[in-house]
């Protein structure tokens, strides 16, 4: 891999060939259909956005490369003129609880026919243990997804932004359809007290991939 030393010049020897063995990956990943550059330069701009002038801690390459690895599949949907599989972004708070459970729901009912994104205004450090284990009890696992902010890509790249209680924090971009889902928030609640909500988001994923002509699996 050539070196890309403005990039990653301020980080340690060692927090740096972290760095791009993730763009590594990533080049792996996306079957060479970006450049190193552009790989590294995503990689760079997601670990600012997540921690500014942070040094890079055991987690964090993982965080970075999860967040710039979704900033790079949502570009290559915008610069894919022939792309017909719709891409829906679920918004909350804290990308711990709602957006995530539904993001869930939505990967697992629609699979490979639809397009997936979540984020947060203000993301949290761990997705609700709360939240993961109603998924769980539904068989779908969320346990290590992370929470992470949403990026100018992932809106621009999809047919529909879902937002749960994010507000005026919300980003709003002209012609795109948005849809505002009235939920409790999970934050702080048990399992008994999230299983509702849980079901709630269920039944309005089901909803939406019929409207995006994506048929769920069955019950």
């Amino acid at each position: 891999m050539s070196e890309s030393p403005t990039l990653f010049a301020h980080l340690p020897v060692e927090e740096a060939l972290k760095l791009r063995q993730v763009a590594a990956r990533l080049q792996q990943r996306f079957d060479g259909r970006l450049s190193v550059e552009t790989i590294e330069r995503f990689l760079s701009d997601s670990l600012d956005d997540l921690v500014p002038d942070a040094t890079v801690t055991a987690w964090l390459p993982l965080l970075a490369e999860r967040y710039a690895g979704d900033r790079l599949r949502a570009l290559l949907r915008i610069e894919d003129a022939h792309v017909t599989t719709p891409g829906v972004l679920f918004l909350c708070v804290h990308n711990a609880g709602r957006s995530q459970m539904a993001a869930g729901f939505t990967r697992h009912l629609g699979g490979e026919r639809v397009e997936v994104f979540s984020g947060g205004s203000e993301p949290a450090s761990q997705v609700n243990p709360a939240a993961v284990a109603a998924m769980a009890e539904k068989g779908i696992d969320i346990a290590h997804e992370v929470p992470q902010p949403w990026a100018d890509e992932m809106v621009r790249a999809v047919d529909v932004i879902v937002t749960m209680g994010c507000g005026d924090a919300c980003p709003v971009y002209a012609g795109k359809r948005y849809v505002d889902w009235q939920l409790d928030d999970p934050a702080g609640q048990g399992v008994e007290a999230v299983r509702p909500i849980r079901d709630e988001i269920e039944r309005r994923v089901r909803a939406l991939l019929d409207e995006l002509g994506v048929a769920p699996r069955p019950a």
